[in-house]
């Protein structure tokens, strides 16, 4: 397959490592060339099977909105953007493909599943902590986010803080507590490196690719 990476920080160079590693062609734009969406025309998309973004907030909704208008697919890893999120799953709806997720890890799909079985539990006040790198530009993050969604969603209406981090080059910590009078329980997902991000965006662009829609990787992780 022929995949665009948008973004050549840690993470998006490590995705466009991965993809290469299993076969893929790959080509990559940083953001000077890229600016404003300017070179997500539909001739340089055309022969493009899914655009992977790993860049920033506000570059992403400019990103999704050319990709979309194009009629290409995109995986999105950038978190930040959700402000917009009902506006790009709309224009996903009317053409193209959109696939979006706080966090492409396969232990963290994990974590988000144990993390609604501990929010059964009565009695209990949970809290989120979570770290990352210095240069992280959304706190909390959206993974963090997510898991305090997951746990309202069982228990509405609870108050769920999130305590976050920066610290030098964390590649990402979640921590989730479930307090009571009588013990404590914590559910914990540390990410040794950014390979487990990249892989699952590549294997989540392989997914989409050839497809129409929009969805959240919550949503398809079991079909990869």
């Amino acid at each position: 397959m022929q995949f665009l990476i948008l973004g050549k920080g840690k993470t998006g160079s490590l995705v466009a490592e991965v993809a290469r590693e299993r076969g893929h062609a790959v080509r990559a734009l940083d953001v000077n060339e890229n600016l404003h969406a300017a070179a997500l025309t539909t001739s340089n998309l055309s022969g493009v099977d899914a655009v992977i973004d790993f860049t920033a907030p506000e570059a992403a909704v400019e990103n999704i909105s050319a990709v979309l208008a194009a009629g290409g697919r995109i995986v999105v890893g950038t978190t930040g953007w959700y402000a917009h999120l009902d506006e790009m799953r709309q224009l996903a709806r009317e053409r193209g493909a959109l696939l979006y997720g706080t966090n492409f890890s396969m232990g963290v799909q994990k974590l988000f599943r144990l993390t609604a079985d501990l929010a059964k539990l009565e009695g209990y006040n949970f809290s989120i902590t979570e770290t990352h790198h210095t240069s992280k530009l959304d706190a909390p993050s959206g993974t963090a986010i997510t898991l305090r969604e997951i746990i309202q969603s069982v228990r509405p209406g609870t108050e769920v803080p999130i305590t976050s981090h920066r610290i030098g080059d964390a590649k990402g910590e979640h921590v989730v507590t479930a307090s009571s009078e009588v013990d404590t329980l914590e559910v914990r997902h540390g990410a040794h490196s950014r390979r487990g991000f990249a892989l699952g965006a590549v294997r989540a662009a392989e997914w989409v690719a050839g497809k129409s829609g929009v969805w959240e990787f919550r949503e398809i992780f079991d079909k990869l």
